[in-house]
């Protein structure tokens, strides 16, 4: 009878414990100057998950400004990335960690920007105002 318990309680843990796998295989979290690299290439669509009112104070040029906290994020971002892996960034790091959560489904590789945009400016690199 235990043993029946303990192969159901695994039937029913693989599939999650799979999905987990596989999404963290397909996340890469970067570095202001590792993501500069990456965000140079065609194979990638750059989001910024902040407010508009941030993204207009300054953004990484070529950024497409989806808010994490709009309902239809995750369709939004489906729509415009046609397929190509993502690279997100909000200003520290918490809200692209977060939008990560709503991408699980995503079957490319999210890049994401580890410390934000407060990274990128520190490391001196360009932004768009």
């Amino acid at each position: 009878m235990k043993t029946n318990k303990l192969l159901i309680i695994i039937g029913l843990l693989l599939p999650f414990m799979a999905s987990s796998q596989n999404t963290q295989s397909k996340l890469k979290s970067l570095s202001a100057q590792e993501f500069k690299k990456i965000i140079e290439s065609d194979s990638v669509v750059l989001f910024d998950v902040r407010t508009k009112p941030e993204y207009d104070g300054g953004h990484i040029s070529g950024s497409i400004n989806i808010d994490v906290n709009d309902p239809d994020f995750s369709t939004l971002v489906k729509s415009k990335s046609k397929g190509k892996s993502i690279a997100l960034y909000c200003r520290s790091g918490n809200r692209s960690k977060f939008a990560i959560t709503k991408l699980t489904d995503f079957k490319v590789i999210i890049y994401e920007l580890n410390k934000g945009f407060m990274d990128w400016q520190q490391s001196g690199f360009p932004e768009k105002k």
